[in-house]
């Protein structure tokens, strides 16, 4: 575990194309312009964002023949050079298909299960060719609508052959998984780190796969964000973080980082400052999410904004008074604590 702290102007952050979208929900249509991804990277690179996260299809349609994907690929890669910026992952999309839908990795149809593998394997095809080493797994619909539907030793050995055939498929890559406790389904499998690390120890090799934690997922499983990040750290596993808020446990909002809970946001962050989080080419990742009620020229101020109050914080967790810190936690003057630590978010220390 890196002991060496992180400096702020060292963070590298990195998003997604699906963080500047078009504001439909479920409950309504879109509501913006849609954005080419040449013009989406020209925001990313004016924002100061260095890394683009990447689901398969985001990269090459699901139609395109071997050939056409390697083509769609390498434009994507020149675009990114063109940029100056970098993938930073690949993530294959498994739930929106009709193959996905109960399953697919845990499916009890072996043909779904055999689909799983290829769109893992084409999406390590992918990275290879975006020139990114991660692969993120998002078991979006590895799960139950009822219990007794599947059963649960079998689906978890169908996931631990998934991850096996995977790692023998791309023996460079690394799987990051990011775990989520529900929605789209009732109850997913593995639905925490802790869960999914004890679920890499499984694998064939266990040094090739760690996790990605989002701040809301850990919020939705009612745990905290920062003490889930402390826990990968401590494996040296946490190669990943999707940086949002979340008021309560609700759906999955993906709001602005720190926007819900500010002292819930500076833990986050100082425990990535603290641990070294970056020095290993750790990236920050944002999964922010513009409000509906946003214009088209706006909608690109949550990355903004996201960015600037992390890097606030993180300069914060540099500067506050850290002897006064452990006086009072050597006393046990926790009321004082607590006292200090809003003082300092509020700029009152």
């Amino acid at each position: 575990m890196n002991t060496q702290w992180t400096r702020a102007e060292d963070f590298r952050f990195s998003v997604g194309p699906w963080n500047l979208h078009e504001g439909a929900d479920p409950f309504g249509p879109v509501v913006r312009q849609s954005r080419d991804l040449a013009a989406k990277l020209a925001i990313f690179k004016e924002l100061g964002f260095d890394y683009v996260q990447f689901h398969d299809d985001d990269a090459v349609p699901d139609e395109f023949s071997l050939s056409q994907r390697e083509k769609r690929a390498r434009e994507i890669k020149h675009l990114l050079d063109e940029h100056g910026m970098k993938a930073e992952f690949v993530a294959p999309r498994l739930w929106e298909d009709a193959r996905g839908v109960d399953g697919p990795v845990t499916s009890n149809s072996a043909s779904d299960r055999r689909w799983a593998l290829e769109r893992g394997q084409r999406s390590i095809d992918v990275a290879r060719l975006l020139g990114t080493d991660r692969l993120v797994w998002w078991p979006a619909r590895e799960g139950t609508y009822i219990r007794e539907s599947k059963d649960a030793v079998a689906a978890f050995g169908w996931m631990l052959e998934w991850a096996n055939a995977l790692l023998e498929y791309g023996p460079e890559i690394r799987i990051l998984g990011e775990m989520k406790p529900n929605e789209p389904m009732d109850l997913m499998y593995l639905p925490t780190p802790g869960h999914f690390l004890a679920f890499a120890h499984q694998t064939a090799a266990p040094d090739r796969v760690g996790v990605l934690i989002e701040s809301a997922h850990a919020i939705l499983a009612g745990l905290d964000p920062s003490d889930e990040f402390a826990f990968a750290l401590s494996q040296n596993k946490l190669w990943g973080v999707h940086l949002n808020d979340q008021n309560g446990l609700k759906y999955d909002q993906d709001k602005s980082f720190g926007a819900v809970d500010l002292r819930r946001a500076f833990n986050q962050v100082d425990v990535l400052v603290r641990h070294g989080f970056g020095q290993n080419g750790e990236v920050v990742g944002l999964d922010v999410k513009a409000m509906r009620s946003q214009a088209l020229e706006k909608a690109h101020l949550h990355l903004k904004h996201s960015k600037e109050v992390f890097l606030e914080l993180a300069a914060l967790c540099h500067s506050i008074d850290r002897a006064q810190w452990s006086s009072f936690v050597e006393t046990r003057n926790y009321e004082g604590l607590e006292r200090f630590i809003l003082k300092n978010l509020m700029g009152h220390a």
